[in-house]
Protein backbone atom coordinates (compact mmCIF):
# COMPACT_ATOMS: atom_id res chain seq x y z
CA UNK A 1 0.00 0.00 0.00
CA UNK A 2 1.32 3.54 -0.80
CA UNK A 3 1.52 5.59 1.91
CA UNK A 4 0.18 9.42 2.05
CA UNK A 5 3.73 10.36 1.90
CA UNK A 6 4.83 8.51 -1.11
CA UNK A 7 4.37 9.50 -4.97
CA UNK A 8 3.15 7.59 -7.29
CA UNK A 9 4.67 7.08 -10.85
CA UNK A 10 3.00 8.79 -13.36
CA UNK A 11 5.04 8.92 -16.40
CA UNK A 12 8.73 7.52 -17.21
CA UNK A 13 11.34 9.63 -17.88
CA UNK A 14 11.15 8.16 -21.68
CA UNK A 15 7.48 9.47 -21.78
CA UNK A 16 8.46 12.71 -20.08
CA UNK A 17 11.31 13.17 -22.67
CA UNK A 18 9.00 12.36 -25.35
CA UNK A 19 6.40 14.95 -23.91
CA UNK A 20 8.57 18.36 -23.58
CA UNK A 21 10.33 17.02 -27.71
CA UNK A 22 6.83 17.39 -29.05
CA UNK A 23 6.44 20.55 -26.68
CA UNK A 24 9.51 22.48 -28.06
CA UNK A 25 8.64 21.25 -31.42
CA UNK A 26 5.04 22.65 -31.50
CA UNK A 27 6.53 25.73 -30.50
CA UNK A 28 9.10 26.02 -32.84
CA UNK A 29 5.72 25.19 -35.74
CA UNK A 30 4.21 27.86 -34.26
CA UNK A 31 6.76 30.56 -34.36
CA UNK A 32 7.27 29.73 -38.24
CA UNK A 33 4.06 28.86 -39.26
CA UNK A 34 2.92 31.86 -37.90
CA UNK A 35 5.44 34.08 -39.60
CA UNK A 36 5.00 32.10 -43.30
CA UNK A 37 1.05 32.01 -42.56
CA UNK A 38 1.04 36.24 -42.93
CA UNK A 39 3.17 38.80 -43.66
CA UNK A 40 2.96 41.17 -40.42
CA UNK A 41 4.20 38.17 -38.44
CA UNK A 42 6.75 36.94 -40.60
CA UNK A 43 9.53 39.16 -38.29
CA UNK A 44 8.97 36.02 -36.46
CA UNK A 45 11.64 33.91 -38.89
CA UNK A 46 14.05 35.75 -37.62
CA UNK A 47 14.32 33.29 -34.48
CA UNK A 48 15.02 30.34 -36.80
CA UNK A 49 17.46 32.48 -39.33
CA UNK A 50 15.49 33.57 -41.50
CA UNK A 51 12.85 33.11 -44.23
CA UNK A 52 14.57 30.93 -46.08
CA UNK A 53 15.46 28.42 -42.99
CA UNK A 54 11.80 29.14 -41.98
CA UNK A 55 11.10 27.69 -44.65
CA UNK A 56 13.22 24.77 -45.12
CA UNK A 57 13.15 23.83 -40.79
CA UNK A 58 9.19 24.13 -40.57
CA UNK A 59 8.36 20.84 -42.72
CA UNK A 60 10.88 18.71 -41.11
CA UNK A 61 10.56 20.27 -37.59
CA UNK A 62 6.44 18.98 -38.30
CA UNK A 63 7.73 15.64 -39.07
CA UNK A 64 10.21 15.18 -35.63
CA UNK A 65 6.70 16.27 -34.11
CA UNK A 66 4.87 13.89 -35.49
CA UNK A 67 6.51 10.63 -35.04
CA UNK A 68 7.03 12.17 -31.54
CA UNK A 69 3.24 12.56 -30.77
CA UNK A 70 2.77 8.72 -32.34
CA UNK A 71 5.68 7.46 -30.37
CA UNK A 72 3.71 8.53 -27.22
CA UNK A 73 0.45 8.08 -28.29
CA UNK A 74 0.85 4.57 -29.05
CA UNK A 75 1.49 4.02 -25.57
CA UNK A 76 -1.32 6.29 -24.03
CA UNK A 77 -4.03 4.57 -26.48
CA UNK A 78 -5.26 2.13 -24.52
CA UNK A 79 -5.90 4.22 -21.29
CA UNK A 80 -7.81 7.02 -23.52
CA UNK A 81 -10.59 4.42 -24.71
CA UNK A 82 -13.76 6.36 -24.15
CA UNK A 83 -16.31 3.98 -21.79
CA UNK A 84 -19.89 5.42 -20.26
CA UNK A 85 -18.02 6.58 -17.36
CA UNK A 86 -16.21 9.33 -19.61
CA UNK A 87 -19.59 10.50 -21.52
CA UNK A 88 -21.00 10.98 -18.12
CA UNK A 89 -18.18 12.55 -17.03
CA UNK A 90 -18.64 14.98 -20.09
CA UNK A 91 -22.20 15.65 -19.14
CA UNK A 92 -21.03 16.69 -15.59
CA UNK A 93 -18.40 18.77 -16.91
CA UNK A 94 -19.97 22.12 -15.78
CA UNK A 95 -19.79 20.22 -11.80
CA UNK A 96 -16.69 19.79 -13.00
CA UNK A 97 -15.57 23.29 -13.16
CA UNK A 98 -17.44 24.64 -10.16
CA UNK A 99 -15.23 22.08 -7.98
CA UNK A 100 -18.07 19.89 -7.14
CA UNK A 101 -17.84 16.02 -6.77
CA UNK A 102 -21.22 14.73 -6.33
CA UNK A 103 -22.90 13.00 -9.43
CA UNK A 104 -18.92 12.93 -11.11
CA UNK A 105 -18.23 9.91 -12.05
CA UNK A 106 -14.48 8.64 -10.89
CA UNK A 107 -12.05 8.76 -13.70
CA UNK A 108 -9.19 6.72 -14.81
CA UNK A 109 -5.44 7.46 -16.07
CA UNK A 110 -7.80 9.93 -17.71
CA UNK A 111 -10.90 11.68 -17.41
CA UNK A 112 -13.73 12.46 -20.56
CA UNK A 113 -12.50 15.89 -21.49
CA UNK A 114 -8.43 14.61 -21.30
CA UNK A 115 -9.67 11.28 -23.90
CA UNK A 116 -11.42 14.07 -26.11
CA UNK A 117 -8.48 16.38 -26.35
CA UNK A 118 -6.43 12.99 -26.97
CA UNK A 119 -8.21 11.93 -30.34
CA UNK A 120 -8.87 15.48 -31.40
CA UNK A 121 -5.10 15.68 -31.08
CA UNK A 122 -4.80 12.48 -33.53
CA UNK A 123 -7.01 13.68 -36.10
CA UNK A 124 -5.29 16.86 -36.29
CA UNK A 125 -2.01 15.75 -36.69
CA UNK A 126 -2.84 13.10 -39.43
CA UNK A 127 -4.10 16.29 -41.35
CA UNK A 128 -1.63 18.09 -40.98
CA UNK A 129 0.91 15.63 -41.78
CA UNK A 130 -0.85 14.99 -45.04
CA UNK A 131 -1.36 18.45 -46.30
CA UNK A 132 1.75 19.16 -45.17
CA UNK A 133 3.30 16.75 -47.34
CA UNK A 134 0.88 17.93 -50.50
CA UNK A 135 2.68 21.09 -49.54
CA UNK A 136 5.89 20.07 -49.19
CA UNK A 137 7.03 21.29 -53.44
CA UNK A 138 10.65 20.78 -52.46
CA UNK A 139 10.21 17.17 -52.51
CA UNK A 140 6.56 16.09 -53.77
CA UNK A 141 4.94 17.23 -57.03
CA UNK A 142 1.04 17.66 -57.10
CA UNK A 143 -1.94 19.43 -58.59
CA UNK A 144 -2.22 23.13 -57.91
CA UNK A 145 -5.40 22.87 -56.88
CA UNK A 146 -4.80 19.92 -54.66
CA UNK A 147 -1.62 22.23 -53.23
CA UNK A 148 -4.41 25.16 -52.65
CA UNK A 149 -6.90 23.12 -51.01
CA UNK A 150 -3.86 21.79 -49.12
CA UNK A 151 -2.62 25.33 -47.70
CA UNK A 152 -5.99 25.84 -46.78
CA UNK A 153 -6.54 23.04 -44.48
CA UNK A 154 -2.98 22.60 -43.28
CA UNK A 155 -3.84 26.25 -41.49
CA UNK A 156 -7.25 25.21 -40.15
CA UNK A 157 -5.28 22.22 -38.97
CA UNK A 158 -2.90 24.06 -37.20
CA UNK A 159 -5.54 27.10 -36.00
CA UNK A 160 -7.44 24.18 -34.11
CA UNK A 161 -4.31 22.41 -32.64
CA UNK A 162 -3.12 26.00 -31.04
CA UNK A 163 -6.51 26.60 -29.96
CA UNK A 164 -6.57 22.99 -27.92
CA UNK A 165 -2.99 22.72 -27.35
CA UNK A 166 -3.92 26.81 -25.36
CA UNK A 167 -6.99 24.90 -23.36
CA UNK A 168 -4.08 21.58 -22.34
CA UNK A 169 -1.73 23.92 -21.17
CA UNK A 170 -4.58 26.01 -19.04
CA UNK A 171 -5.86 22.85 -17.85
CA UNK A 172 -2.49 21.45 -16.65
CA UNK A 173 -2.17 24.94 -14.62
CA UNK A 174 -5.47 25.01 -13.43
CA UNK A 175 -5.49 22.09 -11.44
CA UNK A 176 -2.83 22.00 -9.23
CA UNK A 177 -0.48 19.48 -9.52
CA UNK A 178 -0.71 18.84 -12.88
CA UNK A 179 2.62 19.79 -14.21
CA UNK A 180 4.78 18.15 -11.61
CA UNK A 181 3.29 14.82 -13.38
CA UNK A 182 5.57 15.84 -16.15
CA UNK A 183 8.44 17.20 -14.58
CA UNK A 184 9.49 15.26 -12.15
CA UNK A 185 7.03 12.31 -13.31
CA UNK A 186 5.21 11.77 -9.94
CA UNK A 187 2.16 12.57 -8.06
CA UNK A 188 0.60 12.38 -5.07
CA UNK A 189 -1.48 9.74 -3.62
CA UNK A 190 -3.82 12.65 -2.48
CA UNK A 191 -3.67 14.06 -5.74
CA UNK A 192 -4.49 10.99 -8.12
CA UNK A 193 -7.29 10.05 -5.37
CA UNK A 194 -9.17 13.33 -5.82
CA UNK A 195 -8.46 13.76 -9.66
CA UNK A 196 -8.33 10.27 -11.20
CA UNK A 197 -9.69 7.80 -8.25
CA UNK A 198 -10.45 4.93 -10.22
CA UNK A 199 -6.53 5.31 -11.56
CA UNK A 200 -5.57 5.81 -7.73
CA UNK A 201 -8.10 2.52 -6.63
CA UNK A 202 -5.60 0.12 -9.79
CA UNK A 203 -2.45 1.63 -8.88
CA UNK A 204 -3.50 0.57 -5.51
CA UNK A 205 -4.13 -2.86 -6.07
CA UNK A 206 -1.17 -3.60 -8.30
CA UNK A 207 1.19 -2.70 -5.63
CA UNK A 208 -0.59 -4.80 -3.28
CA UNK A 209 0.29 -7.68 -5.33
CA UNK A 210 3.32 -6.84 -5.51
Amino acid sequence: MVNDDQEIVRYTANQRLNHWLIALSFVLLTISGVALFHPSLFWLSNLLGGGTWTRILHPFIGVVMFVSFFSFALQLWRDNRMTADDRAWLKAVPKVISHQEEGVPEAGRYNGGQKVLFWVLIVLMLGLLVSGVLMWRTYFTFPVELIRWASLLHALFAFVLICAIIVHAYAGIWVKGSVRAMTRGTVTPGWAWKHHRKWYRKKMRDSNLK
